[in-house]
């Protein structure tokens, strides 16, 4: 897969920000989008005619969390976009409940690096 455009989705200004340094170093032409919580990256998705190749979600976010993303993109017709998770939580009943879902493709615990970048090219 060729990452042109990405979304980062993730409450923490901090986290935002390391995610959004290493994705443009990993290539600086790549787009990035971003959204604080489920339902502004539902709006980001709803007003974007051009999707993001990747989602990059975080589970633990205020308003909805990413699980009740997943569960209400779920719902969508079209589920073209690829999401990895990112987030700091390595339980298991969460990677568990993220991977039960096709669009969800790979789980990365945070920091997000150029190996796990690497890695989304291959699918």
């Amino acid at each position: 897969m060729h990452i042109t455009k990405v979304l980062i989705v993730d409450d923490s200004e901090g986290d935002q920000m390391l995610a959004t340094i290493a994705v443009q170093r990993f290539d600086p032409n790549i787009d990035i989008l971003q959204a604080y919580d489920g339902e502004e990256a539902l709006d980001v998705l709803d007003n974007n005619d051009n999707k993001p190749d990747v989602i990059f979600l975080d589970i633990n976010m205020p308003n909805m969390n990413g699980h009740e993303f997943l569960a209400e993109y779920s719902k969508r017709e079209i589920q073209s976009v690829v999401i990895a998770m990112l987030t700091s939580s390595s339980q298991d009943k969460d990677k568990e409940q993220a991977m039960k879902y096709d669009c969800v493709k790979k789980y990365f615990l945070k920091a997000l690096d150029e190996i796990d970048l690497k890695s989304l090219q291959n699918l």
